[in-house]
């Protein structure tokens, strides 16, 4: 919910209400995202849906909209810990490109992270940039050192 609603709120509603909300959002019909499975065991989740259900993007200084034209977010990539640094996240990647196909997105944006090596696994939320590039994304823009904006353009 961290980028759905105004900051605010989400500071408010913290913890049981915003898993609350979510659910009520999965529950809409709604489809916030892609989970990624080992024999039926959940692995991993990346959020992704249309840039405007994310209005916490449109106050961002630093991930404000590249150009005019229609994207699809993921504004969550997360990988179980004994799952990372084997691939997931790329793969989940892989899946948030053709899930968003399937639903009539012709560009996926990622805002990952550019790791470095004092970095603590709670800051990458957003994805790294290394999983991004695994996955087929290309960086588009950059106004943070350590932000780049990246895009997939879905053939």
């Amino acid at each position: 919910m961290f980028w759905r609603v105004p900051r605010k709120q989400y500071e408010a509603d913290k913890g049981d209400r915003n898993k609350r909300a979510f659910r009520r959002l999965v529950q809409s019909g709604h489809q916030p995202g892609i989970i990624a499975y080992l024999r039926q065991e959940p692995i991993g989740w990346c959020a992704v849906a249309p840039r405007e259900h994310y209005i916490g993007l449109e106050r961002s200084r630093i991930l404000k909209p590249v150009d005019q034209q229609a994207v699809w977010s993921v504004s969550c990539l997360f990988v179980r810990k004994d799952y990372r640094r084997q691939g997931v996240a790329s793969k989940l990647l892989g899946g948030v490109i053709k899930f968003a196909r399937s639903k009539g997105a012709r560009i996926v944006e990622g805002y990952p992270v550019e790791t470095s090596t004092n970095m603590a696994n709670a800051f990458l939320w957003h994805g790294t940039a290394s999983s991004f590039l695994d996955a087929g994304f290309k960086e588009v823009l950059r106004r943070s050192e350590s932000r780049p904006i990246m895009r997939y353009v879905v053939g």
